[in-house]
C-alpha cells in the first residue's frame, strides 16, 4: 500500500500499530476530503471564511503592500479544497494553480471551480501566465510536493528519503522578486473549523542555489506535516520517478 509504505519511510519512529492507526486516520481524512470539495465548490464563500480561524495575516498583508507579488509555499494536504480559496478574499489578486486531468469533464470541472476559488487559475506548468501574474502583485498559491516524472526537478531528501523535487519556487522568486510565504492549513481537532496560518517570509531568500533553497523549503513542510500526519496527502508517490541507482520503495506499485 502506498500510504502505508510513505508514512514508514517518512515517519520511521513510529511502531506497526501506531502505522496502522494513522492509515486508517488519512484514509478518513480523505473521505472529509471529498466532502469538503462539494463544500468548497457549491458554497458561498462568506460561508467558508466564517469557518476559519486565520493567523499571521499581518505578514501576508505586509507582503502584499511591498508590492512584488507573493507566492504562499504549502503542501498538498487534505483541506486544500476548502481552505486556500479563503485566501481570495484576503487579497486584492489570487491566482490558483491547478494540474490539467486527462478526463476532460474531470479537467473542465476542476479548471471552473479553481476559478470560483481565485481571482485567476493557471496551469501548474504554465509558467510563463504565473509569472505574469505574480509580477501585477498577485498573490499565489504553489506546492511542490507532487513532481510529474518528465518535468524536471531535483534529487532531494524528503523526511530524509530521496525524492525528486521541483525547485520552480526559488526560480520564481529570484526573477521575480516575490516574497515566499510559508502557508500552513489543517483542520481542527476538535472540528470545531479550520487554521490557516500565514508565516513570515523566509530572510534571504532565495539565493543562487536554487536547490538549497529548496531544502530549506522542504523542511518547512516537514514540519507541516509533523503537525497534522494524518491530513497529508500520503497517497500521492512521492518517491517514483528516482534515479535507477536507487531502489524502488513501492514494489510492483513503481511500474
Amino acid at each position: 500500500m502506498i500510504v502505508r509504505r510513505n508514512i514508514e519511510i517518512c515517519l520511521p519512529h513510529l511502531a506497526p500499530r501506531e502505522v496502522e492507526a494513522l492509515c486508517t486516520e488519512h484514509f478518513a481524512n480523505i473521505g472529509a476530503f471529498l466532502a469538503e470539495l462539494a463544500i468548497s465548490w457549491f458554497c458561498d464563500s462568506r460561508q467558508l471564511a466564517s469557518l476559519m480561524r486565520i493567523e499571521g495575516r499581518e505578514h501576508l498583508d505586509a507582503a502584499v503592500a511591498r508590492g512584488k507579488g507573493v507566492l504562499l509555499y504549502s503542501g498538498h494536504f487534505t483541506t486544500l479544497e476548502i481552505c486556500v480559496p479563503v485566501v481570495k478574499g484576503l487579497v486584492p489578486l489570487y491566482a490558483f494553480m491547478f494540474r490539467r486531468r486527462n478526463n476532460p469533464l474531470l479537467n473542465e470541472l476542476q479548471r471552473r471551480y479553481r476559478r470560483k476559488a481565485a481571482h485567476v487559475s493557471v496551469g501548474n506548468t504554465d509558467v510563463r501566465s504565473l509569472m505574469r501574474i505574480l509580477r501585477k502583485n498577485a498573490t499565489a498559491w504553489y506546492a511542490s510536493d507532487q513532481v510529474r516524472i518528465g518535468t524536471g526537478g531535483v534529487l532531494l531528501p524528503f523526511f530524509g528519503e530521496p525524492a525528486m523535487t521541483s525547485t520552480a519556487a526559488s526560480r520564481l522568486a529570484r526573477v521575480t522578486g516575490v516574497a515566499v510565504i510559508p502557508l500552513f492549513f489543517c483542520r481542527l481537532a476538535d472540528d470545531s473549523g479550520y487554521l490557516l496560518r500565514f508565516h513570515a517570509p523566509l530572510n534571504a531568500f532565495p539565493t543562487d542555489d536554487a536547490a538549497h533553497d529548496t531544502a530549506r523549503l522542504t523542511a518547512v513542510l516537514e514540519d507541516f506535516v509533523r503537525e497534522c500526519p494524518a491530513q497529508y496527502f500520503w497517497i500521492h508517490r512521492k518517491f517514483k520517478g528516482r534515479p535507477r541507482d536507487l531502489p524502488g520503495v513501492y514494489g510492483a506499485s513503481e511500474s
